[in-house]
């Protein structure tokens, strides 16, 4: 279940997120393959965002943070991270300063995930996936 969570100014068009927000989850589901990728955007005024202590002198600079389980592919990290970072910079295009988006990517063990009451590493179907994920044309172990 991979998180998003996008930190941005006021103002984005409604249907400018929405294509954002598909875009992303399209990006989310290539690279991870894994169902229900949900996507919280926070929006701020511009005197709510310090950028090197100073408030409200420049656009702000978006911030993506994705909350994911381990993905070892680092082009697959990096093709996601690259239309991450242009479904932003298309949907806040004169609103913020897309140029500078920050992408910040944690990656979790199924065993620091709980979910239904039980952690990751405890789903098969969660460990063979992950499995086939990270380590595709070698043996379940």
């Amino acid at each position: 279940m991979p998180q998003v969570i996008i930190e941005a100014p006021l103002g984005v068009r409604d249907d400018a997120k929405r294509r954002m927000m598909r875009e992303i989850t399209t990006a989310v589901d290539e690279a991870f393959h894994i169902p229900d990728v949900r996507i919280w955007l926070r929006e701020h005024a511009a005197d709510n965002v310090s950028q090197d202590g100073r408030v409200g002198v420049e656009p702000i600079r978006p911030l993506c943070f994705l909350e994911v389980p381990e993905l070892h592919d680092v082009d697959a990290r990096r093709t996601m991270s690259g239309k991450i970072g242009d479904a932003i910079a298309q949907a806040y295009d004169g609103l913020a300063n897309t140029d500078e988006t920050l992408i910040l990517m944690n990656h979790y063990p199924l065993e620091y995930a709980g979910f239904a009451g039980r952690l990751q590493s405890d789903d098969p179907e969660m460990v063979e996936a992950m499995h086939r994920l990270n380590h595709a044309g070698t043996e379940l172990t």
